[in-house]
Order: structure tokens, then C-alpha cells, then sequence
């Protein structure tokens, strides 16, 4: 199962969503983030809140969405991107609505970094619930 995480600048957002999901999976899914109009580097507080669970992102390079990432991907989860995402029939879109961390406090971006774990969370267990359903394992 491959998810593509989206937001505009593949900065903040889903950049934590990606580090998160392959912290969760543990290999068993793949996953990539990109952004409709990709920053320079990804946003220090959001590099700040992710030292704390032990994820660096500091070296990470902002990438520019691609149709070929949407034809990779079974779920591509949106943040903010709107119709800047390509839509590719037969795929699975699901849009979250978060505030952009980019500006905001360390606090603040806490609360977007755990809302979006939660998220994972429950996205993960759709996952695992459809391929236990499907027979793979």
C-alpha cells in the first residue's frame, strides 16, 4: 500500500505526515509527501517539533508534486493543496483540514504534529482493517 501525503509547500504538513506514517508502519506500507509549490527547506518549528520524537528533518528537500507521485500512491491524503493535486480515477483521496505550522509557535506546531498522529492512527487501522478483509497481510 503506497500513501502520498499533500500540501502546498511539502514543508511542514506533509512532511510530518510522511515521517509519521513510516515511523507508524514500520515498513509495511511505503510512503512519499510532495507539495503543489514546494519551499526551499522544510520549516525550522516543524523541524523543531519532530527533534522531539526523535525525527530529523532538517536535511529533507522540499519536493514538487508530480502526476507520476498521485499514479504511484493507493491513498493520497490532501492538506490545503486544493485542485493543485492531480486526481487519477481509481485512487483513494482523503483531505484533511490543518492549520499550516509554517510561522507558528513550537506549541502550536505540537498540536498540528499530534493531531496529525492521531490521524495516522486511525488511517492505519482503515489500512490494516482493508488488506485483513482483502487477505493480505
Amino acid at each position: 500500500m503506497n500513501v502520498l501525503f499533500v500540501c502546498v509547500q511539502n514543508a511542514g504538513r506533509s512532511q510530518m505526515a510522511e515521517a509519521l506514517f513510516r515511523l507508524a508502519v514500520a515498513g509495511r506500507y511505503e510512503a512519499r509527501s510532495a507539495g503543489s509549490n514546494p519551499a526551499a527547506n522544510v520549516h525550522p518549528e516543524v523541524v523543531d517539533a519532530m527533534r522531539e520524537l526523535g525525527v530529523d528533518l532538517a536535511e529533507r528537500t522540499p519536493r514538487c508534486l508530480e502526476r507520476s507521485d498521485a499514479e504511484w500512491a493507493d491513498v493520497v491524503v490532501t492538506m490545503g493543496c486544493g485542485d493543485a493535486c492531480p486526481v487519477i480515477l481509481g485512487k483513494r483521496y482523503i483531505d484533511w483540514e490543518l492549520e499550516d505550522p509554517a510561522g507558528k509557535s513550537l506549541g502550536e506546531v505540537r498540536g498540528i504534529r499530534d493531531e496529525i498522529a492521531a490521524r495516522i492512527e486511525r488511517l492505519l487501522s482503515e489500512l490494516e482493517k482493508k488488506d485483513t478483509s482483502s487477505g493480505r497481510s
